[in-house]
Protein backbone atom coordinates (compact mmCIF):
# COMPACT_ATOMS: atom_id res chain seq x y z
CA UNK A 1 0.00 0.00 0.00
CA UNK A 2 1.56 3.31 -1.09
CA UNK A 3 1.36 6.56 0.89
CA UNK A 4 -1.61 7.84 -1.12
CA UNK A 5 -3.57 4.67 -0.37
CA UNK A 6 -2.64 4.86 3.32
CA UNK A 7 -3.82 8.45 3.49
CA UNK A 8 -7.04 7.59 1.68
CA UNK A 9 -7.68 4.73 4.13
CA UNK A 10 -7.01 7.02 7.08
CA UNK A 11 -9.42 9.65 5.74
CA UNK A 12 -12.04 7.00 4.96
CA UNK A 13 -11.78 5.58 8.49
CA UNK A 14 -12.21 9.05 9.96
CA UNK A 15 -15.23 9.75 7.75
CA UNK A 16 -16.79 6.43 8.87
CA UNK A 17 -16.29 7.35 12.51
CA UNK A 18 -17.77 10.82 11.95
CA UNK A 19 -20.87 9.22 10.43
CA UNK A 20 -21.21 6.49 13.07
CA UNK A 21 -20.89 8.98 15.93
CA UNK A 22 -24.07 10.77 14.83
CA UNK A 23 -27.02 10.15 17.16
CA UNK A 24 -29.41 9.79 14.23
CA UNK A 25 -27.35 6.90 12.82
CA UNK A 26 -26.73 5.38 16.26
CA UNK A 27 -30.48 5.36 16.99
CA UNK A 28 -31.13 3.04 14.04
CA UNK A 29 -28.21 0.79 15.05
CA UNK A 30 -29.45 0.46 18.63
CA UNK A 31 -33.04 -0.18 17.52
CA UNK A 32 -31.96 -3.20 15.44
CA UNK A 33 -28.95 -4.54 17.36
CA UNK A 34 -29.52 -3.87 21.06
CA UNK A 35 -32.37 -5.97 22.45
CA UNK A 36 -33.12 -3.45 25.19
CA UNK A 37 -34.36 -1.03 22.47
CA UNK A 38 -36.31 -3.47 20.30
CA UNK A 39 -39.69 -1.93 21.18
CA UNK A 40 -38.52 1.68 21.63
CA UNK A 41 -39.19 4.31 18.93
CA UNK A 42 -35.98 5.55 17.29
CA UNK A 43 -36.90 9.14 18.15
CA UNK A 44 -36.95 8.22 21.87
CA UNK A 45 -33.64 6.36 21.60
CA UNK A 46 -32.03 9.45 20.07
CA UNK A 47 -33.60 12.10 22.28
CA UNK A 48 -34.09 10.33 25.64
CA UNK A 49 -31.72 7.41 26.07
CA UNK A 50 -28.38 8.18 24.38
CA UNK A 51 -26.42 10.08 26.99
CA UNK A 52 -24.41 13.17 26.10
CA UNK A 53 -22.63 13.56 22.77
CA UNK A 54 -20.91 10.45 21.37
CA UNK A 55 -17.28 11.27 20.69
CA UNK A 56 -14.51 9.72 18.64
CA UNK A 57 -11.06 8.63 19.92
CA UNK A 58 -10.76 11.19 22.65
CA UNK A 59 -9.82 10.21 26.20
CA UNK A 60 -6.97 7.99 27.39
CA UNK A 61 -7.43 4.88 29.51
CA UNK A 62 -4.34 5.05 31.74
CA UNK A 63 -2.79 1.96 33.36
CA UNK A 64 -2.74 2.47 37.13
CA UNK A 65 -1.36 -0.28 39.38
CA UNK A 66 -2.13 -2.78 36.61
CA UNK A 67 -5.78 -1.70 36.60
CA UNK A 68 -7.16 0.21 33.61
CA UNK A 69 -9.45 3.02 34.68
CA UNK A 70 -11.83 4.77 32.33
CA UNK A 71 -11.45 8.48 32.94
CA UNK A 72 -14.53 9.26 30.82
CA UNK A 73 -16.93 7.48 28.50
CA UNK A 74 -14.93 8.20 25.35
CA UNK A 75 -11.58 6.51 25.43
CA UNK A 76 -8.34 5.36 23.96
CA UNK A 77 -6.90 2.15 25.39
CA UNK A 78 -3.15 2.63 25.61
CA UNK A 79 -0.88 -0.41 25.92
CA UNK A 80 2.86 -0.50 26.25
CA UNK A 81 3.46 -1.16 22.55
CA UNK A 82 0.93 1.07 20.80
CA UNK A 83 -2.29 2.99 21.28
CA UNK A 84 -5.56 1.29 20.42
CA UNK A 85 -8.62 3.49 20.12
CA UNK A 86 -12.27 2.80 20.70
CA UNK A 87 -13.78 4.34 17.55
CA UNK A 88 -17.03 5.70 18.99
CA UNK A 89 -17.95 5.41 22.66
CA UNK A 90 -21.00 6.59 24.61
CA UNK A 91 -23.48 5.50 27.28
CA UNK A 92 -27.20 4.89 26.89
CA UNK A 93 -29.95 4.32 29.46
CA UNK A 94 -32.20 1.24 29.43
CA UNK A 95 -35.91 2.13 29.34
CA UNK A 96 -38.76 0.46 31.23
CA UNK A 97 -36.72 -0.79 34.18
CA UNK A 98 -37.27 -0.19 37.88
CA UNK A 99 -34.07 1.80 37.82
CA UNK A 100 -32.33 3.29 34.82
CA UNK A 101 -29.35 1.05 34.07
CA UNK A 102 -26.58 2.34 31.86
CA UNK A 103 -25.30 0.44 28.86
CA UNK A 104 -21.75 1.31 27.82
CA UNK A 105 -21.69 0.98 24.05
CA UNK A 106 -18.75 0.99 21.68
CA UNK A 107 -19.25 1.15 17.88
CA UNK A 108 -16.36 0.17 15.60
CA UNK A 109 -15.95 0.81 11.86
CA UNK A 110 -13.96 -1.99 10.25
CA UNK A 111 -12.92 -2.06 6.59
CA UNK A 112 -10.64 -5.13 6.79
CA UNK A 113 -12.75 -8.21 7.57
CA UNK A 114 -9.69 -10.50 7.87
CA UNK A 115 -6.98 -8.43 9.63
CA UNK A 116 -5.07 -11.57 10.71
CA UNK A 117 -7.34 -12.56 13.61
CA UNK A 118 -11.10 -13.14 14.13
CA UNK A 119 -12.88 -9.81 14.57
CA UNK A 120 -15.33 -11.50 16.93
CA UNK A 121 -12.52 -12.25 19.40
CA UNK A 122 -11.44 -8.61 19.25
CA UNK A 123 -15.03 -7.58 19.99
CA UNK A 124 -15.09 -9.84 23.06
CA UNK A 125 -11.77 -8.37 24.17
CA UNK A 126 -13.18 -4.84 23.81
CA UNK A 127 -16.20 -5.82 25.93
CA UNK A 128 -13.88 -7.28 28.57
CA UNK A 129 -11.90 -4.03 28.60
CA UNK A 130 -15.05 -1.98 29.04
CA UNK A 131 -16.14 -4.14 31.99
CA UNK A 132 -12.79 -4.33 33.79
CA UNK A 133 -12.27 -0.59 33.29
CA UNK A 134 -15.37 0.11 35.38
CA UNK A 135 -13.39 -0.71 38.51
CA UNK A 136 -12.59 2.52 40.34
CA UNK A 137 -15.22 4.60 38.54
CA UNK A 138 -18.46 2.59 38.41
CA UNK A 139 -17.70 0.31 41.35
CA UNK A 140 -15.01 -0.21 43.99
CA UNK A 141 -13.95 -3.00 46.34
CA UNK A 142 -16.46 -5.90 46.08
CA UNK A 143 -19.48 -4.01 44.71
CA UNK A 144 -19.71 -6.11 41.56
CA UNK A 145 -23.49 -5.64 41.57
CA UNK A 146 -22.87 -2.19 40.07
CA UNK A 147 -21.19 -3.47 36.89
CA UNK A 148 -22.92 -2.05 33.82
CA UNK A 149 -23.64 -4.02 30.67
CA UNK A 150 -21.47 -3.33 27.63
CA UNK A 151 -21.95 -3.71 23.89
CA UNK A 152 -19.28 -3.72 21.20
CA UNK A 153 -20.92 -3.21 17.79
CA UNK A 154 -18.82 -3.74 14.66
CA UNK A 155 -19.83 -2.29 11.30
CA UNK A 156 -17.86 -4.19 8.66
CA UNK A 157 -17.97 -2.36 5.33
CA UNK A 158 -16.01 -4.92 3.31
CA UNK A 159 -17.24 -8.35 4.42
CA UNK A 160 -16.58 -11.74 2.85
CA UNK A 161 -19.16 -13.28 0.52
CA UNK A 162 -20.21 -15.67 3.29
CA UNK A 163 -20.82 -12.90 5.83
CA UNK A 164 -22.14 -9.98 3.76
CA UNK A 165 -25.60 -8.68 4.67
CA UNK A 166 -25.55 -10.53 7.98
CA UNK A 167 -26.21 -9.14 11.47
CA UNK A 168 -25.38 -11.42 14.41
CA UNK A 169 -25.31 -10.88 18.18
CA UNK A 170 -23.19 -12.87 20.65
CA UNK A 171 -23.51 -12.91 24.42
CA UNK A 172 -23.53 -14.91 27.63
CA UNK A 173 -26.36 -17.40 28.14
CA UNK A 174 -27.31 -19.73 30.97
CA UNK A 175 -27.02 -23.48 30.36
CA UNK A 176 -28.20 -25.86 33.07
CA UNK A 177 -25.98 -28.95 33.24
CA UNK A 178 -27.69 -30.47 36.31
CA UNK A 179 -30.81 -29.05 37.90
CA UNK A 180 -33.24 -26.32 36.85
CA UNK A 181 -32.26 -23.32 38.98
CA UNK A 182 -32.34 -20.03 37.11
CA UNK A 183 -30.14 -17.00 37.78
CA UNK A 184 -31.46 -13.51 37.22
CA UNK A 185 -30.59 -12.63 33.62
CA UNK A 186 -29.18 -9.23 34.56
CA UNK A 187 -26.56 -10.99 36.72
CA UNK A 188 -24.86 -12.66 33.73
CA UNK A 189 -26.09 -10.83 30.62
CA UNK A 190 -23.30 -8.26 30.88
CA UNK A 191 -21.66 -8.22 27.45
CA UNK A 192 -22.74 -8.53 23.84
CA UNK A 193 -20.83 -8.32 20.58
CA UNK A 194 -22.75 -7.44 17.42
CA UNK A 195 -21.34 -7.94 13.92
CA UNK A 196 -23.01 -5.94 11.13
CA UNK A 197 -21.64 -7.08 7.78
CA UNK A 198 -22.23 -5.01 4.66
CA UNK A 199 -21.41 -5.65 0.99
CA UNK A 200 -21.26 -3.96 -2.40
CA UNK A 201 -24.95 -3.99 -3.35
CA UNK A 202 -26.77 -0.75 -4.04
CA UNK A 203 -28.72 0.36 -1.00
CA UNK A 204 -32.04 0.05 -2.89
CA UNK A 205 -31.59 -3.75 -2.91
CA UNK A 206 -31.66 -3.87 0.92
CA UNK A 207 -34.01 -3.14 3.80
CA UNK A 208 -33.83 -1.69 7.30
CA UNK A 209 -30.48 -1.05 8.98
CA UNK A 210 -28.50 -2.73 6.17
CA UNK A 211 -30.17 -0.37 3.70
CA UNK A 212 -29.26 2.67 5.81
CA UNK A 213 -25.63 1.70 6.43
CA UNK A 214 -25.02 0.61 2.83
CA UNK A 215 -26.43 3.95 1.68
CA UNK A 216 -24.22 6.08 3.88
CA UNK A 217 -21.03 3.97 4.06
CA UNK A 218 -20.79 1.85 0.90
CA UNK A 219 -23.01 2.80 -2.04
CA UNK A 220 -21.08 5.28 -4.21
CA UNK A 221 -23.70 5.55 -6.95
CA UNK A 222 -25.25 8.58 -5.21
CA UNK A 223 -23.72 12.00 -4.78
CA UNK A 224 -23.51 13.92 -1.52
CA UNK A 225 -26.80 15.78 -1.90
CA UNK A 226 -28.68 12.64 -2.93
CA UNK A 227 -27.39 10.78 0.13
CA UNK A 228 -28.39 13.62 2.44
CA UNK A 229 -31.87 13.72 0.90
CA UNK A 230 -32.33 9.96 1.32
CA UNK A 231 -31.14 10.05 4.93
CA UNK A 232 -33.63 12.79 5.75
CA UNK A 233 -36.58 11.49 3.72
CA UNK A 234 -36.31 7.73 4.17
CA UNK A 235 -34.81 7.51 7.65
CA UNK A 236 -35.85 10.81 9.29
CA UNK A 237 -32.24 11.56 10.21
CA UNK A 238 -31.36 15.16 10.94
CA UNK A 239 -28.44 16.33 8.82
CA UNK A 240 -26.05 17.89 11.32
CA UNK A 241 -22.82 19.65 10.29
CA UNK A 242 -20.85 16.60 11.47
CA UNK A 243 -22.95 14.15 9.43
CA UNK A 244 -22.77 16.42 6.39
CA UNK A 245 -18.98 16.58 6.73
CA UNK A 246 -18.69 12.80 7.00
CA UNK A 247 -20.94 12.14 4.00
CA UNK A 248 -19.10 14.73 1.92
CA UNK A 249 -15.69 13.23 2.74
CA UNK A 250 -16.85 9.70 1.90
CA UNK A 251 -18.33 10.84 -1.43
CA UNK A 252 -15.11 12.68 -2.32
CA UNK A 253 -13.01 9.62 -1.48
CA UNK A 254 -15.28 7.35 -3.53
CA UNK A 255 -14.97 9.65 -6.54
CA UNK A 256 -11.19 9.60 -6.15
CA UNK A 257 -11.11 5.80 -6.03
CA UNK A 258 -13.33 5.63 -9.11
CA UNK A 259 -11.06 7.97 -11.09
CA UNK A 260 -7.92 6.05 -10.07
CA UNK A 261 -9.52 2.72 -10.89
CA UNK A 262 -10.75 3.83 -14.29
CA UNK A 263 -7.37 5.35 -15.15
CA UNK A 264 -5.63 2.12 -14.14
CA UNK A 265 -8.17 0.07 -16.09
CA UNK A 266 -7.85 2.22 -19.21
CA UNK A 267 -4.08 1.83 -19.13
CA UNK A 268 -4.44 -1.94 -18.93
CA UNK A 269 -7.03 -1.94 -21.70
CA UNK A 270 -4.80 0.08 -24.01
CA UNK A 271 -1.84 -2.17 -23.23
CA UNK A 272 -3.86 -5.29 -23.97
CA UNK A 273 -5.16 -3.93 -27.28
CA UNK A 274 -7.75 -6.69 -27.58
CA UNK A 275 -11.34 -7.47 -26.54
CA UNK A 276 -10.39 -9.38 -23.38
CA UNK A 277 -8.70 -6.21 -22.17
CA UNK A 278 -12.11 -5.06 -20.93
CA UNK A 279 -12.28 -8.08 -18.64
CA UNK A 280 -8.85 -7.15 -17.23
CA UNK A 281 -10.14 -3.62 -16.69
CA UNK A 282 -13.18 -4.99 -14.84
CA UNK A 283 -10.94 -7.12 -12.60
CA UNK A 284 -8.83 -4.11 -11.64
CA UNK A 285 -11.91 -2.01 -10.89
CA UNK A 286 -13.43 -4.82 -8.80
CA UNK A 287 -10.21 -4.88 -6.78
CA UNK A 288 -10.70 -1.15 -6.18
CA UNK A 289 -14.16 -1.95 -4.72
CA UNK A 290 -16.12 0.08 -7.25
CA UNK A 291 -19.78 -0.78 -7.65
CA UNK A 292 -20.72 -3.25 -10.38
CA UNK A 293 -22.85 -0.60 -12.07
CA UNK A 294 -19.93 1.84 -12.26
CA UNK A 295 -17.63 -0.86 -13.64
CA UNK A 296 -20.18 -1.76 -16.29
CA UNK A 297 -20.35 1.88 -17.39
CA UNK A 298 -16.57 2.29 -17.44
CA UNK A 299 -15.87 -0.94 -19.38
CA UNK A 300 -18.95 -0.98 -21.64
CA UNK A 301 -19.70 -4.47 -20.30
CA UNK A 302 -23.13 -5.51 -19.05
CA UNK A 303 -23.84 -5.79 -15.33
CA UNK A 304 -24.23 -9.56 -15.78
CA UNK A 305 -20.83 -9.81 -17.50
CA UNK A 306 -19.15 -7.88 -14.68
CA UNK A 307 -20.79 -10.14 -12.08
CA UNK A 308 -19.62 -13.22 -13.98
CA UNK A 309 -16.05 -11.89 -14.13
CA UNK A 310 -16.15 -11.07 -10.43
CA UNK A 311 -17.40 -14.51 -9.43
CA UNK A 312 -14.90 -16.26 -11.71
CA UNK A 313 -12.05 -14.36 -10.04
CA UNK A 314 -13.49 -14.66 -6.50
CA UNK A 315 -13.89 -10.88 -6.24
CA UNK A 316 -17.63 -10.84 -5.45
Amino acid sequence: MDNADKRRKMLYDKACKDVLSEKGIIGHILKTCVKEYKDVPIEDIVNKYIQGTPEVERTLVQPDDNILRIESKHTEDKSEDNAVFFDVRFTALVPDTEELIELIINIEAQNDFYPGYPLLKRGIYYCSRMISSQYGTVFTKSHYEKIKKVYSIWVCTNSSKEWEYNIARYGIIEENIIGKAKAKESHYDLLSVVMICLGQKQYTELEGLLRLLNLVLVDNSLNQQEKKNKLAEEFSIRITPGLERGVKEMCNLSEGVERRGIEKGMAIGLAEGRAEGRAEVAIELLKEKLSIEMIARATKLTVEQVKEIGKKNALI
